[in-house]
């Protein structure tokens, strides 16, 4: 069986610019003028196999580069080097709502992500039901996104990602998604995915999610993995290296 993602020597170079330049002024002023820049190595040769049907949580400290590998998954950054092969559909709960029109009422906001997203119209109109239903907000289809609260925006876009039927969901942070409440429905969407098969890639800080879902995890360390195994050791071995 040929696995769901396939990672071989991949690396991620970024380009941070010395200066900063906001304004058309600025750059005008300045257009002859060669911006310096230095490199950031976020990953560096990175292997790894992610089977279909696995669920595999990714972990380690703010900057390790969790969510650029995510990223490249999801074919929104592209490797500086290496190669990645993805056999599947991907769903990325990454960054929610992304795409959301403020001045649209929630409604049109729905078929808007949800075209982003891969689905058809008439995917949507299918949807649509269980969409409001997820993210309770029958009463505020109506009104335009902008008048929403944040924990708002954010449910409707978790409940359009989550009526996405996928081969691979990559997920970012998405289990500390709105209330109480809300963040049990969304652990019951990844029961289910477990349920279904479903191959799922999950970067979190919460250790007892990642122990509670994952099957296998990595720990990420300056852009490296620096273990990989079984989750219990893995996060045992994370805690190990931070009380140290």
């Amino acid at each position: 069986m040929n696995p769901a993602v396939k990672i071989e020597n991949l690396s991620k170079i970024f380009r941070i610019p010395h200066e900063k330049r906001d304004t058309l002024k600025e750059n005008i002023l300045h257009f002859h003028r060669r911006v310096h820049t230095e490199n950031f190595q976020a990953l560096k040769n990175i292997n790894l196999d992610i089977q279909p049907g696995e669920f595999v949580g990714i972990i380690g400290k703010n900057g390790s580069g969790k969510s650029t590998l995510l990223k490249i998954m999801a074919n929104i950054y592209r490797p500086t080097s290496g190669e990645i092969s993805i056999n599947g559909t991907i769903s990325p709960f990454l960054e929610l709502g992304i795409g959301f029109n403020g001045d649209l009422s929630a409604r049109e906001n729905v078929y808007l992500n949800g075209i982003i997203l891969g689905l058809s119209r008439k995917e949507i109109d299918k949807k649509y039901d269980a969409i409001v239903s997820f993210a309770d907000l029958y009463d505020f289809m109506e009104m335009k996104l902008k008048n929403f609260s944040s924990g708002m925006q954010v449910r409707l876009a978790f409940a359009i990602a989550a009526m996405i039927d996928a081969d691979i969901y990559l997920c970012d942070e998405v289990l500390a998604v709105g209330d109480i409440d809300f963040q049990k429905k969304s652990l019951g969407t990844f029961k289910d995915l477990k349920k279904k098969g479903k191959t799922v890639v999950l970067v979190s800080h919460d250790l007892d999610a990642i122990k509670g879902f994952c099957t296998k995890t990595i720990l990420l360390e300056k852009g490296e993995i620096v273990k990989a195994g079984d989750t219990q050791e893995v996060v045992n071995y994370y805690l190990q290296r931070s009380d140290s």
